[in-house]
């Protein structure tokens, strides 16, 4: 995981990209829970613990000029396990629930998408190579990763799905909008964020079925093993798909210009 010469700073969407994702929402799903619960800290402790993090991962991958595979999915870890403990101190600590809850992040996603798309007038991932753009996007990620634990939660409790139930549900919309892409011309552009955003709730409730208590449909794993285990996962599935993906091809020169003088 090195640097790489192209000037987007996201990770080529590829097959890679869509696993290395899913593992990562459940990896934070797993970590934030080992935090807030194994370790006792709390959701409030947790939040200010992950959100620390997660600011100064940002802070490395913003900065950085140049793609590093390392720094963006530390930073997608880390967005994911911030948005667990975001999620769960909205539900439980703030008794917002899980309703409203997943109400109040899904309009803060929604203003954030629009404010980027007023500004930028696109919501294009391919590529980002200006830090106004990239900001927007890290934003969008983090709001929609805390959305997918919500989400996830409310089709288990509130609702009533068991953990495995919950996965499937969100498999299932996923399946259909890899549907949509390959067999019809909705925007390609919304059907990346619909993928995006669903494979936060399903990492969330396939995460909860590893580590939550038999009593509670869970395997009971462990929080911590779980996460090492993702992690080393996770790792593998990054180096497999830099062997498979051809080099990443450079923006043109043109369209770096253009990007630096919108800011």
């Amino acid at each position: 995981m090195l640097k790489s010469p192209t000037l987007n700073k996201i990770a080529e969407i590829t097959v890679f990209f869509w696993i290395a994702k899913v593992i990562a929402t459940t990896l934070g799903e797993t970590f934030g829970d080992f935090i807030a619960q194994t370790l006792g800290l709390g959701y409030v402790t947790g939040f200010a613990v992950t959100t620390l993090v997660l600011i100064g991962v940002l802070f490395v991958q913003i900065r950085s000029r140049v793609f590093h595979s390392g720094y963006f999915w530390a930073a997608i870890v880390a967005t994911t396990t911030a948005g667990t403990e975001i999620s769960d101190m909205m539900d439980r600590t703030l008794g917002f629930g899980y309703v409203l809850g997943s109400s109040v992040l899904f309009s803060a996603l929604v203003i954030t998408l629009g404010a980027w798309y007023a500004v930028k007038r696109s919501l294009s991932v391919e590529p980002i190579v200006d830090k106004g753009s990239e900001l927007f996007f890290w934003i969008a990620v983090i709001f929609s990763n805390s959305l997918g634990t919500a989400f996830g939660d409310a089709l288990i409790d509130p609702i009533g799905f068991t953990f495995v139930q919950g996965a499937l549900i969100c498999s299932a919309v996923i399946g259909v909008v890899l549907l949509l892409h390959y067999f019809t011309k909705i925007n390609a552009v919304f059907l990346f964020w619909a993928a995006f955003i669903f494979t936060r709730p399903f990492g969330a409730t396939f995460g909860n079925f590893l580590v939550k208590e038999h009593a509670r449909g869970g395997l009971e794993l462990g929080t911590l093993e779980t996460s090492l285990v993702a992690g080393a996962l996770m790792i593998a599935v990054l180096y497999v798909g830099t062997r498979f993906n051809k080099a990443p091809k450079l923006v043109s020169e043109s369209t770096l210009i253009e990007s630096a003088e919108n800011g």
